[in-house]
């Protein structure tokens, strides 16, 4: 099987092309910038006119992981533009070429936003929900599926639809790491008092999924949500991080509601709202149609995820 990457130098894309790599398929790598393998294509900035032609020559499956996730320095209606342009146009573009090129199977990793930003207690979101988006790239996201679903439509090319809530694993970024080095600075963290629920789902499982999309039947046309199956509260995961990371969480038991008051004074409230609301996700479809199970749990996750840190650190 030839399969074409987008977005390979990502956090997920990375740990895909290597467990492609492993596995003997053929693998096309896009990335933006210099190749570094022999296997990979640089096209530069993507685009609604970039040129696929030549990257999808052969190429039986596309796991398209490219997008824009940020746009920290726009506001109002640049936005939304900047994610459509991004999300929308980009994927709208490769999907087109991809079917006239002959591709079996166009797998789209999209994000658990288009479902929404928060789940009721035991109320976790499902794959078949009416999307709600609330903010401009979950709505280009969901935007972007439906292209893709339009496109497939009438024609040989089935689609899959993979929606993840968090991802970490070794090598994340972001505020995943920066929780890391709170906890490793030995930091008292205001979140002990916090009761909620959140999903996650660690690379190594969202790159398995990804791999049985691909090929499996019964994938085709639908859309799945990710997760490790297991949920944990933001005082739960800080524990168990840094247990993993051989450091004792120092967790201050202020009110939730306090920390939401303070962060939307400090123009905060949406990191408020990912550290204290719950998001939950239901993989039994997943599970159940795709005959599949997360290879790794959450606590082996997250030791994987601290060890990697704790010899990056090492090697600084």
């Amino acid at each position: 099987m030839k399969i074409l990457v987008t977005g390979a130098h990502g956090f997920v894309g990375q740990a895909l092309c290597r467990h492609i790599r492993a596995s003997g398929h053929e693998l096309v790598a896009v990335v933006r910038q210099v190749a570094t393998e022999c296997d990979e294509i640089a096209l530069g900035t993507l685009d609604a006119q970039t040129d696929w032609r030549n990257a999808l020559s052969g190429v039986d499956v596309v796991v398209h992981l490219a997008g824009r996730a940020h746009a920290a320095d726009a506001s109002g209606d640049d936005v939304d533009a900047i994610y459509h342009a991004a999300n929308v146009e980009v994927t709208r573009n490769l999907a087109e070429q991809a079917r006239e090129a002959g591709v079996q199977r166009f797998v789209f990793v999209s994000t658990i936003k288009v479902n929404g930003e928060s789940t009721l207690p035991g109320r976790p979101f499902l794959a078949d929900d009416t999307p709600a988006p609330e903010d401009a790239y979950g709505r280009s996201k969901l935007e972007a599926e439906r292209c893709v679903a339009g496109l497939c439509a009438g024609s040989p090319m089935t689609y899959t639809v993979i929606r993840p809530p968090l991802v970490y694993g070794p090598g994340v970024k972001a505020n995943f790491r920066s929780m890391m080095k709170w906890l490793c600075r030995g930091l008292p963290l205001p979140l002990g008092a916090i009761d909620n629920q959140r999903s996650l789902v660690g690379l190594e499982n969202l790159v398995d999924l990804i791999m049985t999309a691909m090929r499996h039947p019964m994938a085709a046309n639908q859309v799945f949500l990710a997760g490790d199956g297991e949920d944990l509260s933001t005082p739960a995961l800080l524990t168990c991080l840094g247990s993993a990371l051989g450091y004792k969480a120092r967790l201050l038991p202020v009110p939730a509601a306090w920390l939401r008051g303070l962060a939307g004074c400090l123009g905060k409230a949406s990191v408020a709202r990912r550290l204290c609301a719950s998001l939950q996700v239901d993989i039994d479809k997943t599970c159940s149609r795709l005959d599949w199970m997360p290879p790794i749990t959450t606590e082996q996750g997250l030791r994987q995820t601290a060890a990697a840190f704790l010899e990056e650190r090492t090697r600084d």
